[in-house]
């Protein structure tokens, strides 16, 4: 028998990471009355996000269509951040929306959306608690610890459309995290690790929002979304920083998301400052 080669690029290099089952997952995601209407699966790939823009916009990827890679070589995070792991050592995928009855106005509402919908798939597939940090970031906990075990990339691709970019980390080992402050569902104790039922729940659960959200014209009130995403929000009720463009910075209390997806800070000279964009570092434990 060959002796495992750790370089060894096979599919079956780690039998702890089998690959995923592409068919399987369209015989349970493409289905009457589902969101999703193709199933891609690729080994490998820079970003997913970017592959299916790119077919956006030629035209050839329908609303509901999904790409998943097994490995990603230049994931892409916000402010123009790389996301690397080991092969198979997570789900890294991206959906393709096209909200059409929503004022492009609330589609800033995608990525918090999104974050509710893979906190509640996790919840009941991996009975890990998954915490939501404005605005895209999931957060686990290790030990004591918070950690990042994921984020969410929304990019517009052409007039009609939104891509979701979600990656999450499922086995990653402490010896391979990226920073310290890094986590996975494994090491925050997940009942499971199968990333198939994983990525069935996590979908399912955002075709359910993403309906609710569609059918209310987007409201955020009106579709429960906005009192989901606070009520998932390890944000609020912190005192938070946070880095606006220009190099400015605001100190205070996350005290509320507003209608329109902003987190609401209340500074120390009184003033309530909704932040539509930016970086936001916690402070203090809630």
């Amino acid at each position: 028998m060959t002796p495992h080669n750790a370089s060894d690029d096979s599919r079956w290099s780690d039998l702890d990471r089998p690959p995923l089952n592409a068919a399987g997952l369209r015989r349970a995601l493409v289905r009457e009355g589902s969101l999703y209407r193709e199933v891609d699966v690729v080994q490998r790939t820079g970003s997913t996000n970017s592959d299916l823009v790119a077919r956006a916009a030629t035209g050839q990827a329908p609303e509901g269509a999904v790409l998943v890679a097994e490995e990603q070589t230049e994931g892409k995070g916000r402010l123009d951040r790389r996301w690397t792991a080991p092969p198979r050592s997570g789900l890294f995928f991206s959906v393709l929306l096209r909200p059409a009855e929503v004022p492009v106005a609330r589609w800033g509402w995608l990525p918090l959306l999104t974050g509710v919908a893979v906190a509640s798939g996790l919840a009941r597939a991996a009975g890990v608690d998954t915490a939501l940090k404005w605005p895209n970031d999931l957060l686990v906990t290790v030990g004591e610890e918070e950690r990042k075990a994921g984020g969410i990339l929304a990019e517009r691709a052409g007039e009609d459309g939104v891509v979701i970019g979600v990656g999450i980390n499922v086995t990653l080992r402490a010896d391979e995290l990226p920073v310290p402050q890094a986590g996975s569902l494994a090491l925050a104790g997940a009942v499971s690790t199968d990333r198939e039922p994983l990525l069935q729940a996590v979908l399912r659960s955002l075709g359910d929002w993403y309906g609710r959200w569609r059918a209310a014209g987007g409201d955020p009130a009106v579709s429960g979304l906005q009192e989901a995403y606070a009520a998932g929000c390890a944000t609020l009720g912190r005192s938070v920083r946070a880095e606006l463009p220009g190099e400015r910075s605001i100190v205070g209390e996350a005290v509320a998301i507003d209608g329109d997806g902003r987190l609401v800070i209340a500074t120390e000279a009184g003033v309530q400052e909704p932040v539509g964009a930016g970086d936001v570092v916690h402070l203090r434990p809630a």
